[in-house]
């Protein structure tokens, strides 16, 4: 009985703050109206608070359900979870959003002439990285500078193959920042734009897709050789990833990949067993990076 009172009245808690929320923002965007820098200021945070709020629910949409352990329980408090959280960011430096829209204020000839300090230096690109769930993947520190521009255009590709397949999503983000050289050396088109295949893939002769002919390095008995080959070329990082996970998950000779449950040095080194690739430090190269990935 007293557990059922103590989640009725965080309920009634949380229901009560959201309408504060709503009814503070409307009195903050009125008063922003009255040319109040101090009030666009703060309504600007507060819109970046909301927002930051409802992509973390979305993202959470988009992965696995907890199974048993998930009922309208849990959901509360992640609910409350994600609140708290968004209204720290938002705080803090937050995810870019408050920036951008207090700039775009001050430009459109509002009459609103911001406080000194009221715009930060923060990049904009951060608000597209956490929507783009990068961040929810995580890049460990002492990574190369060119991982989080790289996971920031990948992460949705590897995140929904690795809800299609179960590959995790690091393993096949590492594997395709070995392949590519972190984006730095995507294979081509003749025109100089991407093929979008960052993961190596050859064009066999079962492959009816576009194609694109590069010069790339293959090892013979252990020595590196430049030979021309024909790659696979696609028409999205989302269609590159998920031949990817189809390419291993059909063929059974990456049988032991797929079914290596998360063990890094397993996936790692069946590949090169499987004959992935002619590199004979493949493997140990691979390992390496996954260590970039939280």
């Amino acid at each position: 009985m007293a557990d059922t009172k103590l989640m009725k009245g965080a309920q009634s808690d949380m229901t009560q703050r959201a309408a504060y929320d709503l009814q503070g923002f409307a009195a903050l965007r009125a008063a922003a109206h009255q040319q109040s820098p101090q009030a666009a200021q703060q309504a600007a945070k507060q819109f970046e608070a909301v927002f930051t709020q409802m992509m973390l629910k979305s993202m959470r949409d988009a992965t696995l359900s907890g199974g048993l352990l998930e009922n309208d329980q849990s959901k509360m408090f992640t609910g409350m979870l994600d609140e708290q959280l968004a209204q720290q960011m938002s705080a803090n430096k937050g995810i870019g959003l408050a920036d951008m829209m207090l700039k775009q204020l001050s430009r459109s000839g509002q009459g609103v002439n911001l406080p000194p300090g009221a715009v930060t230096d923060a990049p904009a690109p951060l608000a597209g990285r956490a929507y783009n769930g990068a961040d929810a993947i995580g890049v460990a520190d002492g990574a190369p500078a060119a991982a989080g521009e790289f996971v920031d255009r990948m992460a949705g590709a590897a995140q929904n193959a690795s809800q299609a397949s179960g590959i995790p999503a690091r393993f096949m983000l590492s594997q395709a920042a070995l392949e590519s050289g972190w984006g730095k050396r995507e294979i081509k088109r003749a025109d100089g734009s991407t093929s979008f295949n960052v993961f190596g893939i050859k064009a066999g002769k079962n492959w009816n897709g576009s194609t694109v002919e590069v010069t790339t390095t293959e090892y013979v008995d252990g020595q590196p050789r430049r030979v021309k080959a024909k790659f696979r070329a696609y028409a999205s990082y989302d269609e590159a990833f998920n031949d990817y996970a189809n390419l291993l998950r059909n063929n059974p000779r990456y049988a032991s990949v797929v079914a290596s449950n998360g063990d890094a040095g397993a996936f790692a080194n069946g590949l090169q067993r499987a004959g992935y690739a002619t590199d004979p430090q493949y493997a140990s190269k691979l390992m390496r990076i996954m260590k970039h990935f939280a």
